[in-house]
Order: structure tokens, then C-alpha cells, then sequence
């Protein structure tokens, strides 16, 4: 693997005083008020341990996604559940398409998996074909993804991924799908594999709570898989995994369904207004995707993609470069969608140094 990295670091001094951080793709909507209120009201619940079973927080999700609780398993974020998984179940060999976020194969070698890079291509859009990598998966223990991916913000329906699923039917392979940013698409109604866990005992759907509404340092996320699964990682976890707070802030943030609306307006119109004057500059390609950020190919501009955003750092303004991605090179930025003031700032600088 290339050296682990994520985004910029918000703890470390600005130059201007503030970060505006484009490298994290979190909701540019910000904290909902109505969780600020929770949080703040039950700061005095952490003398108490939390509740083991995460009942409130069970209900609120199997209520917003349509899902039974005997299939969610709530975690500390998206990212302990794919380590737990990999942990339980030990497999042998495990397909990742590349690029892809790095904790899917950080948490299968962890567990001593053995993996193989399934390579998607810049020129093919990063659209892989879908009957070469069904092939290839069958002769693997598990194949893991993100829908929508990152850094690529590519989406497949559940029409397209069937072929996949329908391998699993009888066999002892694995699907593991991470749908983090699945919220933030348009298509999610179509793509989201949350239905067909009742149905694939080998599926396992990874979702992150936290990035969608805008609390990341809360951790926290679910897995919705089959019963007996749920109960085989419930039995390898912390007993105590989801703290106070996070199960009372999860609780009331799917409880309102005007915030999921207005940022769904915020994402696509700002997504559309940057890859219009993305675009327009001069040597960068953008990459069309479903999430709440975009890919940028650069290398046409002359820069490394270093070199910009360490001169953008400079500017108090951090993205992601993705030269650590495997596949990728100094030719990838990734740049969160914010609010239409901040992304007018973050193209202006980026303009000038271009």
C-alpha cells in the first residue's frame, strides 16, 4: 500500500488564522440545530454508561431507512464497522477496486487478508466493467467498494450490481458495500443496497451517520446485514461502542427530513456551479460523480497536484491530494462541495495560481 493518509490537518496553525477545508467531505450545511440543542441537553448523561443496545438510536434507523433492527448493528463510524468485519470473519482473499478509500484495505490486511487491486481506468471515466469484475470476484472471499465511491463519486444502481449479488447466492463469498455518501446522491433510491440485506445473507451495507450530518467527531455509522451476522459482530465489539451522545444526536438527526432535502438542494446546485467554472480553467478535467465532492484531474495544468495544494495551503485553503490513492498520482485533487461563498473563494485562489 502507498503511506496511509487522509485530508488536511484542521489542528495544525493556519497561515490566515482559519482552514477552509475542502479535504473532508462533510455536510457544508454544518451541525443541525436541532442536534446542537440534543447535545447540549444531554452533556450531563456522560456520568452514565451508554446503552449497550442503542435502542433509541436502532429505531430511528430502521424508521428513516425502512430496515428492521435485527439487522442494524450501530458503530463507532463507518470505519470500525469495516475493521470489525474483516476481523470476525477472517478472510482468505479480498478484491478491492481501485481507487478507493484506504481503511478497505488497511482493515483487510489487518486481519491478514491477502488483496487484490482490481484497477479502474482514468480514461474509462473510473466506470469499471462490471463483467470482468464479477469474474474476477468469483474467485475471491469478498469484494469490498464504496456506492458512491471515493475519490471517484461514481454510483451503481441496484440493477447494475445484481449480476454481483446474485453470485453470492449459496456460496461462502462476501459483498461488502460501503455506502457512506449514499445520502448525498440523487440516485440513492435506485443504487442503495439497504433493501436487499433481508435477501443476500452474504451483503453487508456499511453507512456512515456522521459525514451526512455534519458530526464526524461524534463517530458515527451502521451496518445493516443479516441477523446472524449482527449478532456474530455484536459478540466482537466493544460493549459500549456508541457513546451517549452520538446515539442521542443520531436519533434526532434522522428525524428531520428538511435537512436531508436542503442539502441534497445545496449539493447539487453548488456541485453543478464548481464544475462549470472547474471546467472552464485551463488544464482540469473534472470527473462527474454523485457525492458531495468532486475528482479533478490536473495534470494538463502544468502543476503537480502537490504543488497546488500545498499553494492553496498557503491560502489557509486545504484539498485532498490524491497522489496516495492507489492507481492515482500527482495528477488528483479531490475538493469537498461547501457552501456557494467558500467554493467562490476556493475557485478565485485556485485561478490565481493556476
Amino acid at each position: 500500500m502507498k503511506q496511509y493518509e487522509h485530508g488536511g490537518n484542521v489542528y495544525q496553525p493556519s497561515p490566515t488564522g482559519a482552514w477552509l477545508d475542502f479535504s473532508a467531505n462533510i455536510n457544508p450545511m454544518g451541525l443541525m440545530p436541532e442536534v446542537r440543542q440534543t447535545l447540549e441537553e444531554h452533556l450531563v448523561d456522560v456520568v452514565n454508561y451508554p446503552d449497550p443496545d442503542a435502542h433509541d438510536l436502532k429505531a430511528a434507523i430502521a424508521k428513516h431507512y425502512g430496515i428492521g433492527e435485527e439487522y442494524i448493528l450501530p458503530g463507532n463510524g463507518a470505519a470500525e464497522l469495516i475493521y470489525l468485519f474483516f476481523q470476525v470473519r477472517r478472510l482468505h482473499r479480498v478484491l478491492v477496486p481501485v481507487p478507493a478509500f484506504s481503511d478497505y484495505e488497511r482493515a483487510a490486511r489487518a486481519a491478514r487478508s491477502v488483496v487484490q487491486q482490481f484497477v479502474l481506468l482514468s480514461e474509462h471515466g473510473f466506470q469499471p466493467d462490471l463483467v470482468k469484475m464479477a469474474q474476477t470476484a468469483a474467485v475471491t472471499d469478498c469484494f469490498v467498494f464504496g456506492n458512491p465511491n471515493n475519490p471517484t463519486g461514481t454510483i451503481f444502481t441496484r440493477k447494475e450490481l445484481l449480476p454481483l449479488l446474485e453470485q453470492l447466492r449459496g456460496g461462502s463469498q462476501w459483498m461488502l458495500v460501503d455506502e457512506s455518501f449514499m445520502d448525498f446522491a440523487e440516485e440513492r433510491e435506485e443504487a442503495t443496497l439497504l433493501p436487499l440485506v433481508k435477501e443476500f445473507p452474504h451483503l453487508v451495507v456499511i453507512h456512515s451517520l456522521t459525514k451526512f450530518y455534519a458530526m464526524p467527531g461524534l463517530r458515527l455509522g451502521f451496518a445493516a446485514c443479516s441477523p446472524e451476522l449482527v449478532k456474530e459482530l455484536s459478540a466482537a465489539k466493544d460493549v459500549w461502542n456508541v457513546n451517549v451522545l452520538a446515539q442521542e444526536a443520531g436519533a434526532v438527526a434522522l428525524a428531520h427530513p428538511e435537512y436531508d432535502e436542503a442539502t441534497r438542494k445545496l449539493v447539487r446546485e453548488e456541485r453543478a456551479f464548481m464544475q462549470g467554472r472547474l471546467s472552464a480553467m485551463h488544464g482540469i478535467r473534472v470527473l462527474n460523480g454523485a457525492a458531495n465532492f468532486l475528482l479533478l484531474d490536473v495534470h494538463g495544468t502544468g502543476h503537480s497536484s502537490s504543488a497546488i495544494a500545498e499553494a492553496l495551503r498557503q491560502h489557509g485553503i486545504l484539498v485532498r491530494d490524491c497522489a496516495n490513492y492507489e492507481s492515482l498520482d500527482a495528477g488528483w485533487l479531490r475538493v469537498a462541495v461547501r457552501k456557494h461563498e467558500e467554493n467562490v473563494k476556493f475557485l478565485e485562489q485556485l485561478e490565481a495560481i493556476l
